[in-house]
């Protein structure tokens, strides 16, 4: 990568310290060359409730200044960086920054050009604002946690990544993004509402678009994406390892047939006959138990059937179309995903480290002289 600074170079944004959603939207925003400063506690970004994590890839490209934002002093350092920032973001809970006295209104008379970005669960408004919550919570009631889960079992939350990071921190992103574009023609900021169970639910709309004519009628892990479909599944190998089957056409289909040695196979069930799904299951299953994942990788290598290894994050870096774009990157020696999209005219720069709140802290006046 060159290092020309990303299409947001010259993009100033204060970020108030909290846990994984917001970070990863502001990830995103250093990624493509924002320039990011990270407002910590005092004594780090953690101190009293439970820690955020100083290091790590969510942490990286940013500069980060420590402020108490409950002293005069430190709201006033605070209000200094917005009447110069483009962009605030903060994870709070509704109404924490108009109490500590760093609202909206407080912001925007500084800054009339300010964007001012709340990343919540629940958002601004609504019965459950107030409450406490964490993804699994606010994809349960998007209707997005429901759908997830093998056919008679519970529900599974797929890790973090709905609620969180794509419903959240992604969906913050390009708020963020809408707002300043915006801006461009108004010369105003505006607040802009990211709330993780609003994104969450934006996820499922092409669910509800199935479920809208009636191609996602089954029960859980019966449908044709949920893992009841037996050409758009995982299979174990014979190492212990897994497959992603995603031969959803016709064409695709044949092709796997081809890769499994079953194309030959008269009596084989119709590919879309949801009577003959477990045998074809069973028969796929049994086949791919014969080889290893990588004996069967190199046997769909060449053959265009949406067969690929399942990777540990450990090995995806590895793998040759992500060696060969460089997908991921190294930043002081750990393996972390690249910046992405890609752009031909600004393309973005190697990340920075993630900073050390200890060592690299900087006074207010040292930021606020950079931003003249």
């Amino acid at each position: 990568m060159t290092a020309s600074g990303g299409p947001l170079a010259g993009v100033r944004v204060v970020e108030l310290a909290s846990l994984a959603p917001a970070p990863f939207g502001c990830m995103v925003l250093a990624d493509l060359g924002a320039d990011v400063v990270r407002v910590d506690r005092p004594g780090g970004p953690g101190a009293g409730r439970l820690a955020a994590p100083t290091g790590g890839p969510l942490q990286r490209g940013r500069r980060v200044t420590a402020l108490d934002l409950k002293s005069p002093a430190g709201v006033e350092d605070l209000l200094r960086l917005v009447e110069r920032a483009d962009v605030l973001v903060e994870a709070y809970r509704p109404g924490v920054t108009e109490r500590l006295g760093l609202g909206p209104e407080v912001c925007q008379t500084r800054n009339p050009r300010l964007v001012y970005a709340r990343m919540t669960g629940w958002g601004q408004d609504g019965p459950l604002a107030q409450r406490a919550g964490h993804d699994i919570d606010y994809i349960a009631v998007a209707g997005a946690l429901e759908p997830l889960g093998r056919a008679g079992e519970r529900p599974h939350a797929p890790l973090n990544l709905i609620g969180d990071f794509a419903g959240g921190g992604m969906l913050l992103a390009v708020g963020v993004l809408a707002a300043l574009l915006e801006r461009e023609r108004s010369g105003v900021g505006q607040v802009v509402d990211a709330a993780m169970v609003d994104g969450s639910a934006l996820l499922t709309a092409f669910l509800h678009g199935l479920l809208g004519t009636g191609l996602w009628a089954a029960p859980r892990g019966r449908n044709l994406l949920d893992g009841g479909a037996p050409f758009y599944d995982t299979y174990a190998t014979a190492d212990g390892g897994h497959l992603a089957v995603g031969a959803l056409e016709p064409a695709f289909y044949a092709a796997l047939l081809t890769g499994l040695g079953l194309a030959d196979e008269e009596d084989l069930p119709d590919q879309y006959d949801p009577s003959g799904w477990d045998e074809l299951r069973r028969r796929f299953t049994a086949r791919f138990a014969e080889r290893t994942r990588d004996e069967w990788t190199a046997v769909f290598e060449d053959l265009d059937a949406c067969v690929a290894p399942v990777l540990t994050p450990g090995e995806a870096h590895r793998h040759p179309h992500n060696a060969a774009r460089g997908t991921f990157v190294e930043v002081s020696g750990e393996i972390q995903p690249a910046p992405a999209p890609r752009f031909d005219r600004t393309p973005t720069a190697l990340p920075t480290p993630a900073p050390d709140p200890e060592r690299d802290a900087l006074p207010v006046g040292e930021i606020l002289a950079g931003w003249s």
